[in-house]
């Protein structure tokens, strides 16, 4: 068969085209620069995927676990509001009431635990009476179980 072109054919064919009897270039490169770029791609996705995981852990967040789970579950619902929500957890602080309310407990416990003061001991001007030192209170008893 004859190598001869066309007469009405370009004579400069673009290097994009193959020729008739050899390896499309064009065709390798792109192929490796996919087998390359997926991977990539993919790695990026789980990056941004898990940015609001890794913030909350990061800073020691008390939300951690409820940016994980809504993490996962836009993961797996491909539903974009629980990122968001994971994302704007992570980056909120919420503040710690369990402490100050933890100490009023105990407080109140303490003075729960005190013996009140009769209507006599006021009458006769008598200071407020000292709880019993051989019968321990509550507090004293959860005190001691933590051991």
């Amino acid at each position: 068969m004859s190598e001869q072109l066309h007469p009405a054919a370009p004579h400069h064919l673009p290097f994009y085209l193959a020729p008739g009897s050899g390896t499309d270039t064009l065709m390798v490169v792109m192929g490796l620069f996919l087998i390359g770029t997926i991977p990539w791609v993919g790695t990026l996705y789980w990056k941004l995927h898990s940015m609001p995981e890794r913030m909350a852990h990061k800073s020691q967040k008390l939300q951690f676990e409820f940016v994980a789970v809504l993490g996962l579950i836009s993961l797996f619902t491909h539903m974009h509001v629980f990122w968001v929500a994971g994302l704007l957890l992570a980056l909120i602080d919420i503040p710690d009431f369990g402490t100050p309310l933890r100490s009023i407990a105990d407080s109140v416990e303490k003075i729960a635990d005190a013996t009140p003061i009769t209507d006599d001991q006021i009458l006769s001007g008598a200071a407020a009476a000292t709880p019993p030192k051989d019968k321990p209170g509550p507090a004293k008893e959860k005190e001691h179980s933590h051991v």
